[in-house]
Formats: structure tokens, C-alpha cells, sequence
């Protein structure tokens, strides 16, 4: 018994001296600590500008109840700083001080039990914003000490979440102190507290880009001094150190850095206790970081709101007044601040403000452009209950619901708004506004559940319900709409309704519409993004099932790689492939897979590994397939040090049975920081077009195509007739990755189209029309746009909201004056048609204007205080125009003029700055506003900052975590910073033809000698001026197009054309040879010989003469010896010496082989191999040469019947027509007559003149332009003609197979100073292209100064 009482005391002892690690707070008692925290912003270099704010105070803590205690601040100084850092010191806000100085004066209780904090208390007086900085306070005394473990992380909750927090402990037992560092890893947060305003629903993350590169990263790093005891430790002295790193462009190229410090040291411990306030303390959560009204308040500029409504009434009548014609420089910035006091109004003075302004239309447009950037189901509800009255019209309602869809934050109730604004019957009477609407409720949808990832199916099944009746009544209609609504929503909850609809998935699917099979199946693409193993299971059943249609199974192909298909799956698909019998599908498909294999677009790096091993088992057979087939494109680019790139793909496909593609389909894509978006997607249908060609009956298979064709134009004619209702094709809009319009061309459209145009409407529109253009019409619009507007607000350790932002908006105005003379005037009975009988004059002055601002924000934004760094991009245009026009159509007589606009010389601005703001509310005049790249240089004396302090510091304590921050934190010290002088840069343009000179005015200062990266690039000051004026000489009064058709473009000729002298030798045996070697690279040449000898007959050695002698003797032998040497003649087909022999070549080769058109144009390219008329080598026929040089390498080998050659004659050939009138203005009066010219003040002739000249006979064109200016003979001669009338079905055939063109330049240098895109390093090279499987060949001759496009067939 004696042996465990002396035990049990034992125990006690023990257990009453074991020493308490969590801190403690005595009753009874206050601690006095002293508190300073500030928080700066901008980039790591000292000597650059940065943006913060620090508070200061004393902190007093004491306990209220057991396991609750009171802290209060005292003696609170809020200071700003924006300056060269650390140059500047921090400045007072006095007034902002005073303001908050009831609310930071105000206790706040806590629970706090083992060093946890628990619920928060507060009376209602104080702020969410004032208790956030308490937050931020207590955020500094919250830890979780094991008592059993040194070293160990957990999740704990702080003030900017639930997040990795790493705990290292030590004692030290001399000093009889505790060490403790807490390190937070901000990228590893299982709850992170952060609001993300603007894009959601348009961006797609991409996981795979972070692997690459990261734009955000931070950590928080706590250390503390304590005093251990037997009751629990005091906390004797803790800093906090917060950095956070941004970067658009990959942090590792440079980022601004926010850099946030707080220090608590103890001072006193006081034997009063510390009483709070005689008020009600309710629960205002807990430590975490709660949000206010950060929303409402721009980071752009901050305003001190006292009567919004009044507020609004002033900025509206200043936006009205400053845009009227002419968009404002500052507008776009004024409609910022438009919207931002419309935010904070309330409904009912909204409701107000319209009942006041609906009726001026200026005022109106402002409000209803303005009110759906709200972004809250406020704006819904205000549009909504407008166009239930009927007080918006058409035009207006669809602006403002396509507007709202895209800036209206998603949520429950903004849903319910947009699904019943869907059912009101003033939306379902017009079919637009349903289309529109319906669409946006989809996206509605998909923007909720992207931030809320459990949303409930409930929010689908109204569109469920459509789709259920829409079968049950075979409305394909009405189908076609609800599937391209669950499109946009993509819920994983509409997947089995829409599998229903898919053939061979549901029963009902057979008597539906194929489009309807493809509409279905498209709006799979989103809900695979979520949920990719269900829709690959389809997408495979629908490609790998041969019995459907082939355009359905090539949809479902692009359905299946958008949801990433693994190897397995890939190889299967290529062994499917092998087998497949439809060349349409199977072109598709391997199409697809071979553009995804030269990819670097990380999202798609292992769909590129796959489809590397497929196309290695399908090349050997679908390698050659040429594009009449079905086919996928995609291109992208992927750069991963900026983690930026770019993707463009594009699909076609063919039927078999159709002229035109049955499915077009188009999309862009970009990757920025970490996401990509679907900037753009627009596809068509060709639907009933196709169905109507294909209907052509009692057409022969033998028939000619020209019969064809009239045929199936007939069947196209008869449609109209017909009772199916079957649309003709369809059209499709997706922007950022959200359907936004389509349109069905079906009967009842064109129908209605056609009554409009036929009726009576239209003569009284455009009589109407035409009397406000007689009066004179004037017309001054302007519309404003909020482009962009993305917000990420996350807390930092102050309790400080921080804001990355990016706002883009825009105003574009126009101002029209329209003056109109017609002669006869048009009778009563106005019709269309007496325009065509007039003659009218018409005078116009237009003037368009752009006014566009761009903010990029980091800093601290609430509305008592701002503290950002800021990049502002403002980019302005105007662009007047005075012209005069007179039309006659029955003479054929055009006429413009463009007259000089006074007093305008900049026509386009732009400037980019960087700056550090400091501002607050209570303050605005003294807010300071600091270029960050400075125009001094600073030069500091400390060899390390306290930014390089503490990224050493912070790199220390992390370096067991290798995913918390960066490599290169530490901070580049810039001791003595040279800042290189501004680039300046002036570049002009002149035409002194018309008299005008544009010039572009550069200045630039960025911080590219720090670092050469993006960001640094764009710190600075840029700026850009694009300046018009009149060029130097004579004075030009007016530039004037006239044209004139018909009998009289004869007498509009100023300057007659002489060509005759064009006959002459024009040849360069150079540029001859380089032709020659790319045509056959294997050959010999055997016109060297031959060139040798001209060489040596000018020389007056003896040597040249023997080598000349021997070098001809070697290629005679050579000629004689291979009689079938394949040779090239490329002597110019205008060169007189040889005209004679190369036409008898060829008429003898004409005869003998029968040729066709085509061998006649190959016959201008290919002639006999001789360089010289006494040479007499044999060679192989043209006919020979061309079959055995090109038909052998080509894929399709086509055969010519014998009737077909024979039916054309020798006579059609282009050089037979070409040579017996080789200039169609000896034989033919001009058809057109085209002046391009300035009207000087001294009447001279400047500028140019266009004459073309048409032969019927032989389907002849020819173009003469000639230059103007007196003693400038240049002129450009181009001639063309059709060969074969029905090869016209193929432009592109017609234009590369059957078009020659010649352009002869009597002075090329003048002809290079006109036009640029001649430079002279191009005039001695011959260039070689494959366009659609014909050679083209391009040869410039500098020598000769002669220029000739060469297009020679390969097959047809």
C-alpha cells in the first residue's frame, strides 16, 4: 500500500510539472503586443516602383470566458506607399485612419482552445472588411502543437483556407525559449478561399500545361519565439513572411511578386482584465476569410459613392454628350464606372432611371448596353420584365439576352430567370429570340456547374421534357433545338436522353431526321469533357457500326478524340480501319490521326504518342488519298516556356453522291496560363441542296457534266414546289465554346424572304429610304462594350482582399452625313428597279471612331483603400472620309471621289504604361500614381533588399518541399541600375502618286535589360501614333476612281497604249537553265554547249574558241549517240528568232499526235530541244516528254478517250490565237476603262489606267494597266483565255490548269518602286510549286526585265 501511494504521487508530480506547448491567456489579465503588417506589390527589383499599404497597432488580448477571449486594437495607423522601392517610405492615410477608426476600435471575442481558433464574434457595426483585418491579426495565433512530434504536416485552417502546413519544432533549453516555424504551402489547398468572377464556363483547364509551367505560386512562412510554462507557453515575438508570384506567361520568365509581412511582439502582460463593448456579438464565422462587397468595387478606379442614383444620372448624360459621331479617348473608362454604380444601386432605382431615359433613344441605348454588365440576376430580372411588358423591341431584346448570358454571374436564381424568360409568350411568338434564349440557358447551366461540380440534374430536365415531346409529336424541329441546348449545358445527366436519339441506341431514333443523328451526336463534345469513359464507349459503337451514315460515324470520330483517347483504343481504331470499305470515313479518320501526331500541345501529348503507333499501320494503304475525300485538319502551336499557344482544326466532309461538302466545320483555339478557351466554331450543312442534286432524274450516266448541271439547277428550282420541309442547309456560331446562333435554311424562310423582297413593304421601306437620302440623312451612333471582365480575389495574410484582374472595354461610334441627287427623280410608284434607270450623286461624309481600353491589375482592392500595380492600354482611332459618288447604270458609268477631311492628322493611337497606385476613398485627391519604371536611375547602397532577405529566407525554410515555390525566388539585386535611353523610331510611307504620306511614330521604355522576358517587355511606357498627311509636291485636290463599261470606255482612255514595240527578244538563258534543272534534275544540259560558243564568238581568245569548238563537238556526239535524250526548250515564246521553228515543231507535232488543248499548252512550255535554229539533234516528241517526266510520279492516272483528243483543233490552242492577234487592242474596242488617279491643282495626269479588252470569239481576255504620270512608260500587260468551256465547273482547275499570264515590264525599276512585294533579290531566282497537282512555275528575269507565271498540268 505504502509502494502505490508513493507511486501515485509520483504520477502527479510528473503530470503536474509536464510543460503546455499551445499558448495560453490568463484570466484576468491583458497581453499588450505591439502589431505592424504591410503588404507591397509589383516586380523583385530594387529600384522599381511598388504599391502597398501597412497598419500598425497595438494588440491587446484577454480572456472573457473559458475558451473565449477578446481582442482589441488600439492606437490603429493605416498607411499608403506607392514609389521606387525601398526609396519611398510609407505615407499616412490620416482621413481613411479616422473613417475606420469606430470599427478598429471595436473588441472582437474569439474561441481559442490548444492554440486552435475557433468561431468568430463581432457586433453588427463592424464591417466584413475591418473584421477580415482582424482575421488577419488572429491568423498569426493560430497553430496545432504535437506534443509528441517535432517535425509533421497536416491541413490547417487559416485565413485563406484549408491548406499543406508544414511544423518544425525545437527547444532551446539554455534559453528556455521554444522555436516553432509554420510553413504554408498556398498550392496545396484542400478548401483555398478565393472568388473567380468573369470566365467561368468559357475556360478549360489544362492539367497537363501546370505539369509544364505554373502562373501562380506562394507560401506563407510563420516563425515564433515562445516561453514555455507549466500552464502554456507566451508568445514572445512571431513574423509572418507571405509571397505570392504571378505571371500570365510562367512564372519562371519573371512575374510580379506580392510580398506581405506581419510582426507581433510582445510587450506587457497587464493584471486588468479587458473588458468588450455593451453590444450584441453575433456569430460572424470562423478564421477563414469571409467576402464583402469586393464585387462591387472596380480595381480600375476607386469612387466615393454617396447617391448612386444621382451618380448615374451625371455619368450617363457625359457618356451621351462625349460620344455623340465620335468615340471619346476616355469613354471607355466612364463605362466602367457606369456599370460599377449600377452595381451598387439598388432595383428600384434602376426601375427609375429607365422610366426617365426610355425615351431618348441615346440614353436608352446606353442603359440597355450597360445594365447586363451588372452581372447579377439583377440584370435578368430588370430585362425580363421588360420584354414581358413589350417595352424592348426585337433588336433590343436579343442584344441585351445575349449580352446577359455572357457577363451574368450563374447561379440558381439567374437560371430559373433565364428558363422562364424562355417561356413567356413574347419569346416563344418569335423563333429568334427562343433560339437565342433557349441557348443561353444551356450555357446558364454549364456556367453554374462548373463552379458548383455537384449540381443537380434537376436544372436540365425542363429541356429533358422538351425532347420527350418533341419525339413524341416527330418534331425534328423542336429536337434540333433541345439538343443543341443540353449542348451548351453539357450535364452528364442528359446522356441518356440524347443516346435515345441516337441510332442504334434507341428505338425512336429510325424515324427521326439524319440531322437530328448529328446534332446528337455533337452535343456529346462537352458532356465528354466530364465524363470521357461514357462517351467513348458510344462514340465507338456509333464509328465502329459500318451501317450508318457516314457522315454520323465521321462526327462521332470527332466526339471520340476530344475525349482523348488512350493507345488501346487508337490501335483498335487503326485495325478497324484496314478493313473499312467506305474511303470517306476511312480518309477522315487517318486524316485525323495524322494531324494529331504533330502536335505540341501538351492536352494532346498522349493522343499524339497514340496516333504515332496508328499511322504506322495505316499509312502504307490511305497515304495517298487525295482531297476529294473527307478530311480532319489540325494545326496548333505550343510554346512552354510562356505556356501560350494556339490551335486552329478544321473538318470537311464529302459524300460520294453530292457536289458540295455535306458538313463544314471550323474551330480556334488558344492556351494562356494554364487554360484554354474555344475562341471561335462555326460549322454548315448542306442539307436539302444536297438531297435536291442528288434528285435529278432521267440524266444518263454517259451524260456531259453541262447537262448534269442544268439538271440538278432545275431540281433546285422545283423545291420550292415540293411539301417536304426539309431545310436546304444549316448554320452554326459558337463563341467561346458556347452556341450562340444557328439558322435553318428551310422553305418557310425562303419564303418568307421572298414575299418581303416581292411585296409592297419594300417599295415603301425604300421609298422612305430614299426620301431621308434626298433631304440629306445624318446619323451619329456609338456603342459601348465590356468585352472582358475576369476577377480572381483571394485573401492574403493581412485579411486584405488581393485582385488579379483584366478588364477590356470599348466604345465604337460613327458619324454618317449622306447627301443623294437623283435624275429623273423616282415617281410616286417607287420600285427598286428606277435606280437602275438613273442617274445618281451621291455625297457622303463618314467618320469612325474607336476608343478601347485594356487594364491588367495586381494589388489590394476594397473599397476603403487600392494598392495595385496596373498595366493601362488605351488604343484610339479615327478615320474620316469625304466622298462623292455618281452612278449610271445604263451608261455604265461609275465615278467615286475621295476629298481631303481638314484638320484630322492622327488617325490611330495607342499607349501602354505600367504604374504603381496608391489610393483611398476618403482621400482621392492625394493618391499617387508611380510609373514603375522610373526615368532616373536609382543607385542603392544596401548590398542586399529585404525582398532578397526574404526569399532566402523563405527558401530555406522550404526547401523540403520542392512544389511550394519557384526556382530563382531570390530576388536579382540591382545595385546600380543603368536604365537605357527610350526607342524612338519614325517610319513613313509615301505614295506620291495620290499625294499621301503615313507615318508610324514609336517611343518605347520597358524593363528588357533586367530580364528579357514578356513581362518585362511590357513594363514601361510605349506609345504609337499613326499620322496621315499630305506628301511632299505637287498639291492634290481629290483621288478619283471612274469606270466606264461599254461602247464609250474608249473615250475615258487617256493615255494610249502602243505594244507593238513590245516585239522583242526578251531572254535570259540563265534563269532558262535554273527552269530547266528543276523541271529535270537528272539530265544533262546540252544548250551549255551551245552557250558556250555565243560566249566564245564575242571573246577574242583563241582558248575560248577551242574549248567552245570541243565542248560542241562533245555534245553533238552526245545528241547523236542518245537520240531519245529527254530535253527541255524554255526559250520565251515571244522570242522572234525562234517563233518560226518552235510554231513548226509544233504544228508538226500536233498533226502527228493528234494533241489536245492540253498538249497545245504544253507545247508553249515544252518544245524541241534546240537552242539554236542550226542545231539539229533529235529528240523525243512533247507528248513523250510530259507523259514520261509527270504522269509517272502522279497518283490518278486518268485516260483520255480518242474522240476527246480529237475533238479539239490545233486552231484553239492558245499560242494559235495568241500569235494571229497577239494585242486584242488593235482588233477589239475596250469593254472597260478603269482610272485610278489624284486630281492635281495643276491638271496634270497622275495615277493609272486599267483597260480590258474581251474577244467573244475565242473567250479572250486581256488587261492593259498603264501608269499616267508623263514620260513613266511602264505598263503591265495580263492574258488569259478559256480553252474549254466546260472546264469552268473547277475554277481552280480553269485557273492553274488553263490560264497562262505574261507581264512585261519596260522599266522594272520603277515597277519595283511601286509595288514592294517585288524586291530585287527575287528577280534572278525561278521558283517550283505543286498546287493541286499541277507544276507552277514563276521566273524572274532581271537582265530582261520579264516576269512569267508558268502553270503546267500534271493530271487531271
Amino acid at each position: 500500500m505504502k509502494v502505490l501511494l508513493v507511486l501515485a504521487l509520483a504520477v502527479a508530480l510528473v503530470a503536474g510539472t509536464q510543460v503546455s506547448f499551445a499558448p495560453e491567456f490568463a484570466a484576468g489579465k491583458t497581453y499588450e503586443y505591439k502589431y505592424e503588417g504591410y503588404l507591397l506589390g509589383g516586380l523583385p527589383e530594387e529600384g522599381l516602383a511598388r504599391a502597398g499599404m501597412k497598419i500598425q497597432s497595438k494588440i491587446l488580448i484577454g480572456a472573457a470566458d473559458p475558451n473565449t477571449y477578446i481582442i482589441k486594437l488600439e492606437d490603429p495607423v493605416i498607411s499608403e506607399y506607392s514609389g521606387i522601392w525601398p526609396k519611398e517610405v510609407f505615407r499616412p492615410a490620416t482621413k481613411l485612419t479616422l473613417a475606420l477608426s469606430a470599427q478598429l476600435l471595436t473588441p472582437v471575442k474569439f474561441e481559442y482552445a490548444n492554440g486552435v481558433i475557433g468561431k468568430v464574434y463581432a457586433p453588427a457595426g463592424i464591417s466584413t472588411t475591418v473584421l477580415n483585418i482582424f482575421r488577419g491579426v488572429l491568423n498569426i495565433f493560430q497553430m496545432n502543437i504535437k506534443k509528441t512530434q517535432n517535425v509533421y504536416n497536416l491541413q490547417e485552417t487559416g485565413v485563406k483556407g484549408v491548406c499543406k502546413t508544414h511544423y518544425v519544432l525545437s527547444e532551446d533549453s539554455k534559453a528556455d525559449r521554444l522555436h516553432l516555424t509554420k510553413t504554408t504551402d498556398l498550392n496545396h489547398c484542400t478548401d483555398r478561399i478565393h472568388m473567380d468572377f468573369g470566365m467561368a464556363g468559357y475556360t478549360d483547364k489544362c492539367a497537363e500545361c501546370v505539369t509544364r509551367g505554373k502562373v501562380f505560386a506562394g507560401a506563407i512562412s510563420i516563425n515564433y519565439v515562445m516561453k514555455p510554462s507549466a500552464s502554456g507557453t507566451l508568445i514572445l515575438e512571431a513574423t509572418a513572411t507571405e509571397l505570392l508570384q504571378y505571371s500570365p506567361v510562367n512564372i519562371v520568365n519573371g512575374a510580379f511578386q506580392m510580398e506581405a509581412k506581419q510582426t507581433v511582439t510582445f510587450v506587457d502582460i497587464k493584471k486588468t482584465p479587458l473588458e468588450p463593448i455593451k453590444a450584441d456579438y453575433i456569430h460572424r464565422g470562423s478564421l477563414k476569410y469571409e467576402f464583402g462587397t469586393e464585387l462591387l468595387q472596380t480595381p480600375i478606379q476607386l469612387l466615393r459613392i454617396t447617391n448612386a442614383e444621382a451618380q448615374i444620372v451625371e455619368t450617363l448624360n457625359n457618356l451621351v454628350s462625349l460620344n455623340l459621331g465620335e468615340a471619346h479617348e476616355d469613354s471607355p473608362l466612364k463605362f466602367i464606372e457606369l456599370i460599377q454604380l449600377l452595381r451598387v444601386a439598388r432595383y428600384e432605382s434602376i426601375e427609375a432611371l429607365w422610366s426617365q431615359f426610355k425615351s431618348k433613344s441615346e440614353h436608352r441605348h446606353w442603359m440597355l448596353s450597360s445594365i447586363p454588365a451588372i452581372g447579377t440576376h439583377v440584370a435578368l430580372k430588370f430585362i425580363k420584365e421588360k420584354v414581358v411588358a413589350g417595352e424592348l423591341t426585337s433588336a433590343e431584346a436579343a442584344q441585351a439576352i445575349m449580352s446577359s448570358t455572357h457577363l451574368v454571374t450563374a447561379d440558381i436564381e439567374a437560371i430559373k430567370l433565364q428558363e422562364g424568360l424562355a417561356m413567356t409568350p413574347k419569346i416563344k411568338e418569335n423563333a429568334a429570340l427562343r433560339e437565342i434564349t433557349m441557348l443561353g440557358f444551356g450555357t446558364m447551366v454549364q456556367k453554374y456547374c462548373v463552379e458548383n461540380p455537384s449540381c443537380p440534374s434537376e436544372l436540365v430536365r425542363p429541356i429533358h421534357d422538351i425532347v420527350v415531346s418533341a419525339v413524341e409529336r416527330r418534331d425534328n424541329d423542336e429536337l434540333s433545338l433541345a439538343l443543341k441546348v443540353l449542348g451548351n449545358a453539357g450535364h452528364p445527366s442528359s446522356l441518356k436522353p440524347i443516346m435515345k436519339l441516337l441510332p442504334g441506341f434507341g428505338s425512336s431514333a429510325s424515324s427521326l431526321e439524319h440531322r437530328v443523328h448529328v446534332d446528337a451526336a455533337l452535343a456529346l463534345r462537352k458532356i465528354a469533357k466530364r465524363e470521357p469513359k461514357l462517351v467513348q464507349d458510344m462514340a465507338v459503337q456509333l464509328f465502329m457500326d459500318r451501317t450508318l451514315d457516314p457522315e454520323l460515324r465521321m462526327v462521332a470520330a470527332i466526339v471520340l478524340f476530344d475525349t482523348k483517347l488512350p493507345l488501346g483504343l487508337v490501335t483498335t481504331l487503326a485495325q478497324s480501319l484496314l478493313k473499312e470499305p467506305n474511303l470517306q470515313v476511312a480518309s477522315f479518320a487517318y486524316s485525323y490521326m495524322k494531324a494529331f501526331t504533330k502536335t505540341t500541345t501538351p492536352d494532346h501529348s498522349t493522343v499524339a504518342a497514340a496516333c504515332n503507333v496508328a499511322i504506322r499501320i495505316l499509312c502504307p494503304k490511305f497515304e495517298r488519298l487525295s482531297y476529294r475525300y473527307s478530311r480532319a485538319f489540325h494545326y496548333d502551336h505550343y510554346y512552354n516556356p510562356w505556356m501560350l499557344g494556339a490551335a486552329a482544326s478544321a473538318y470537311y466532309i464529302n459524300d460520294v453522291a453530292s457536289v458540295l461538302p455535306r458538313n463544314v466545320m471550323a474551330k480556334a483555339r488558344i492556351y494562356l496560363s494554364g487554360v484554354f478557351v474555344d475562341v471561335l466554331e462555326f460549322g454548315a450543312r448542306s442539307e436539302g441542296v444536297q438531297e435536291a442534286l442528288l434528285k435529278v432524274r432521267d440524266v444518263p450516266e454517259s451524260a456531259n457534266r453541262i447537262t448534269k448541271m442544268k439538271q440538278a439547277l432545275k431540281a433546285l428550282t422545283e423545291w420550292r414546289a415540293k411539301p417536304s420541309r426539309q431545310p436546304l442547309g444549316s448554320l452554326y456560331v459558337k463563341v467561346l465554346g458556347h452556341e450562340v446562333a444557328f439558322a435553318n435554311i428551310d422553305k418557310e424562310m425562303i419564303e418568307k424572304i421572298t414575299k418581303f423582297v416581292t411585296g409592297p413593304e419594300i417599295r415603301t421601306y425604300g421609298k422612305q429610304a430614299l426620301d431621308a437620302l434626298m433631304s440629306g440623312y445624318s446619323l451619329k451612333y456609338s456603342q459601348p462594350n465590356l468585352a472582358i471582365e475576369v476577377r480572381c480575389i483571394f485573401p492574403s495574410s493581412l485579411g486584405l482582399p488581393m485582385e488579379l484582374s483584366l478588364y477590356t472595354a470599348g466604345v465604337t461610334a460613327a458619324s454618317i452625313e449622306v447627301q443623294a441627287t437623283i435624275s429623273p427623280p423616282p415617281p410616286e410608284d417607287f420600285h427598286p428597279v428606277h435606280l437602275l434607270k438613273s442617274d445618281i450623286s451621291m455625297k457622303a461624309l463618314v467618320a469612325p471612331s474607336v476608343s478601347l481600353h485594356t487594364y491588367a491589375v495586381m494589388g489590394v482592392n476594397n473599397p476603403f483603400i487600392q494598392a495595385t500595380v496596373m498595366s493601362r492600354a488605351k488604343v484610339h482611332t479615327v478615320i474620316p472620309k469625304k466622298m462623292e459618288a455618281r452612278f449610271d447604270v445604263v451608261k455604265g458609268y461609275f465615278n467615286y471621289q475621295f476629298l481631303p477631311v481638314e484638320g484630322v492628322k492622327t488617325i490611330a493611337s495607342a499607349r501602354l504604361e505600367t504604374v504603381a497606385i496608391a489610393r483611398d476613398v476618403e482621400d482621392l485627391e492625394a493618391a499617387k500614381i508611380t510609373p514603375v519604371l522610373p526615368f532616373e536611375p536609382f543607385i542603392n547602397k544596401n548590398t542586399t533588399s529585404m525582398l532578397s532577405k526574404t526569399s532566402n529566407y523563405l527558401s530555406d525554410s522550404l526547401s523540403a518541399s520542392s512544389e511550394l515555390l519557384p526556382l530563382q525566388l531570390q530576388s536579382q539585386i540591382v545595385s546600380n541600375m543603368k536604365i537605357p535611353k527610350p526607342i524612338v523610331k519614325k517610319m513613313c510611307a509615301t505614295t506620291y502618286t495620290y499625294g499621301i504620306e503615313a507615318c508610324v511614330d514609336i517611343r518605347s521604355r520597358n524593363a528588357t535589360f533586367l530580364r528579357n522576358t514578356p513581362i518585362y517587355a511590357i513594363i514601361g511606357n510605349h506609345s504609337l501614333l499613326v499620322n496621315v498627311t499630305p506628301a511632299a509636291g505637287p498639291s492634290i485636290e481629290r483621288i478619283e476612281i471612274e469606270v466606264q463599261i461599254g461602247e464609250k470606255a474608249a473615250e475615258k482612255i487617256i493615255k494610249a497604249v502602243n505594244l507593238s514595240e513590245e516585239d522583242e527578244i526578251l531572254e535570259d538563258k540563265n534563269v532558262l537553265m535554273k527552269l530547266k534543272k528543276i523541271l529535270f534534275p537528272g539530265l544533262k544540259n546540252s544548250t551549255k554547249a551551245s552557250s558556250s560558243s555565243s560566249s566564245s564568238s564575242r571573246s577574242s581568245s583563241s582558248r575560248s574558241k577551242r574549248s567552245s569548238s570541243s565542248s560542241s563537238k562533245t555534245s553533238s556526239s552526245s545528241s547523236s549517240s542518245r537520240p531519245k535524250t529527254k530535253m527541255l526548250d524554255l526559250a520565251d515564246p515571244l522570242n522572234k528568232t525562234s517563233k518560226s521553228s518552235s510554231s513548226s515543231s509544233s504544228s508538226q507535232h500536233l498533226s502527228r499526235s493528234s494533241s489536245s488543248s492540253r498538249s497545245s499548252l504544253r507545247s508553249s512550255i515544252l518544245s524541241s530541244s534546240s537552242s539554236s535554229s542550226s542545231s539539229s539533234s533529235s529528240s523525243m516528241s512533247k507528248q513523250e516528254l510530259y507523259e514520261m517526266n509527270f504522269t509517272r510520279d502522279h497518283i490518278h492516272q486518268h485516260s483520255l478517250s480518242t474522240e476527246r483528243l480529237k475533238s479539239k483543233s490545233s486552231a484553239s490552242s492558245f499560242e494559235y490565237i495568241y500569235n494571229k492577234a497577239k494585242y486584242l487592242s488593235n482588233t477589239v474596242s475596250p469593254a472597260v476603262t478603269v482610272l485610278v488617279r489624284a486630281i492635281r491643282t495643276d491638271h496634270k495626269n497622275q495615277g493609272y489606267q486599267i483597260t480590258a479588252y474581251y474577244d467573244r470569239l475565242t473567250a479572250r481576255v486581256q488587261i492593259i494597266v498603264a501608269n499616267l504620270t508623263e514620260n513613266d512608260n511602264w505598263r503591265i500587260c495580263a492574258d488569259s483565255m478559256m480553252l474549254s468551256y466546260h472546264k469552268v465547273m473547277v475554277l481552280f482547275y480553269v485557273l492553274f490548269c488553263y490560264l497562262k499570264l505574261k507581264i512585261l515590264i519596260r522599266k522594272l525599276e520603277c515597277f519595283s518602286r511601286q509595288i514592294l512585294a517585288f524586291p530585287p533579290v527575287l528577280l534572278t531566282n525561278t521558283y517550283n510549286y505543286d498546287i493541286f497537282g499541277n507544276h507552277v512555275f514563276l521566273i524572274f528575269s532581271q537582265k530582261s526585265y520579264y516576269v512569267q507565271f508558268c502553270f503546267m498540268q500534271m493530271a487531271l
